[in-house]
């Protein structure tokens, strides 16, 4: 789970005033019809071009490269997803491990200091200079009793896990940058709380006071599975490295999903790496209509989905330069 920053994640009021505007809207359409109809629109003006229109039919193109192996991230979604509820520190979780850690280039945990049985789990592609981290949770909430976090964030885990595949076939040099694929325990709050930040996000913060001056950018996977997945830039997101996440998904053919505009801020695994000034975006779709619930099941995601933020960030990191600058 992740929180809006606005109060913690209860109660959001930027979701409210979206929420009014839609009302809003829907009367006015109702007026025009009863005073004679809408303007009919032809086959030729559909309203905005090919991104606006990718939005409005809520289906995710396809991507015009084969780099990246959606089906098999789908299949890695459903190894945890079958291990039902896996909190952190739980045994479920800590077997689990075990067997995430095996699907990652040199793999090694890292224990999360001052929170016994928490570890991250850190797979690495060498390179020089400061590595670009690419992450994702891998805990399940501990509520409601059977939730197994599908899109929360099993598809997430297994997208990260085969970029590691899919950038590792890449035609990487000695000046490529290094690469790790870092899966947080602990993103989960442990209890409730009113302060979501303090208490949760806690293999990311222990990896951020630990490594933060050997990254030089961060990309997080959040909800990223659903179907017809969007993802506005998240609030807080670095708008330079979203401008070269757009730019990768522009090229691979699947920018529709990626709107230029920017939605609710979130706390997530991002957070501690910007609060260490560090770049970071968040590919969340905050929309999700099943998140935090006992819904967020296996069949609500969608390998489409999966497929095209997979080959978008494999472009991202092929077309990073080597000069130790971000891309773009």
């Amino acid at each position: 789970m992740a929180v809006s920053e606005n109060d913690g994640g209860r109660f959001s009021p930027r979701l409210i005033v979206v929420a009014i505007v839609g009302q809003v809207a829907l009367i006015g359409v109702l007026v025009l019809l009863a005073v004679g109809g809408l303007p009919f629109t032809g086959a030729k003006d559909k309203g905005g071009g090919p991104e606006a229109q990718t939005a409005v039919a809520g289906k995710v193109p396809h991507a015009r490269f084969d780099r990246f192996d959606g089906a098999a991230a789908m299949r890695i979604a459903k190894l945890q997803v079958d291990a039902g509820q896996r909190p952190a520190g739980s045994p479920q979780l800590r077997r689990l491990a075990v067997k995430l850690a095996g699907l990652l280039p040199d793999a090694h945990f890292e224990d999360v200091p001052g929170h016994p049985g928490l570890r991250n789990i850190v797979g690495q592609l060498p390179g020089p200079g400061p590595v670009i981290v690419i992450g994702a949770h891998y805990d399940s909430e501990y509520h409601p009793k059977g939730f197994v976090g599908a899109n929360d964030a099993a598809a997430a885990v297994g997208t990260v896990i085969e970029l590691a595949r899919s950038i590792r076939r890449l035609r990487r040099t000695a000046v490529s940058p290094g690469i790790r694929f870092v899966l947080f325990d602990g993103e989960e709050e442990p209890f409730p709380t009113s302060d979501f930040y303090r208490d949760a996000l806690r293999g990311s913060k222990s990896y951020v006071q630990i490594h933060a001056e050997e990254v030089r950018a961060m990309i997080l996977l959040d909800y990223i599975g659903n179907t017809g997945v969007r993802f506005p830039r998240e609030g807080t997101s670095t708008p330079s490295l979203w401008s070269q996440v757009r730019g990768a998904a522009d090229r691979v053919g699947v920018q529709g999903i990626f709107p230029n505009r920017s939605e609710v801020s979130i706390f997530d695994d991002h957070t501690p790496f910007l609060r260490a000034g560090i770049p970071a975006v968040d590919l969340i779709d905050w929309s999700y209509k099943y998140k935090d619930g006992l819904q967020d099941t296996y069949d609500k995601l969608s390998v489409d989905s999966v497929d095209a933020v997979g080959e978008t960030i494999t472009e991202l990191i092929r077309t990073w330069p080597t000069d130790g600058t971000p891309a773009g």
